[in-house]
């Protein structure tokens, strides 16, 4: 097996642990990171993994989805009331579970799926790395 990684970094969004005893259960923000390891058994024509020109709808899918939005976990009892408190003004986005593990476990699955189909099936995510300001991290590996 062949890998390679890539990296798109600094992605302000915010989340809330509502389940979380302590500060974490606030609204709060940062600057979030994802690395990727894609993996292959052929290389393609020109000798790579993957063409990392070519994984364009990566980042767009971060700008439309992740960009500055505030994450929350699908059972928040509380989000209905915070987002509709300020209309308009949240970009919600809702996973399973909005802590670093459960957001590398989402993005490999939507990100994964998006790479098989741009790569007719040649290309699969290995993991996914996710690093929660420069401090804290939580990977993805199926």
């Amino acid at each position: 097996m062949f890998t390679c990684s890539k990296t798109y970094a600094d992605i302000p969004f915010a989340h809330r642990q509502h389940r979380h005893g302590g500060h974490c259960a606030f609204v709060h923000g940062h600057n979030w990171t994802f690395h990727f390891t894609f993996g292959c058994r052929e290389l393609d024509e020109n000798g790579f993994v993957v063409d990392f020109g070519a994984l364009k709808y990566i980042r767009r899918w971060f700008d439309e989805h992740l960009d500055h939005a505030c994450v929350f976990n699908r059972d928040d009892p509380e989000r209905e009331r915070i987002v509709g408190a300020l209309p308009g003004a949240f970009k919600v986005y809702l996973v399973e579970s909005c802590a670093a593990e459960g957001l590398a476990k989402h993005v490999f699955e939507v990100i994964g799926e998006m790479v098989r189909r741009e790569t007719s099936g040649r290309v699969f995510l290995v993991e996914v790395r996710v690093e929660e300001d420069a401090r804290n991290s939580a990977t993805f590996r199926p």
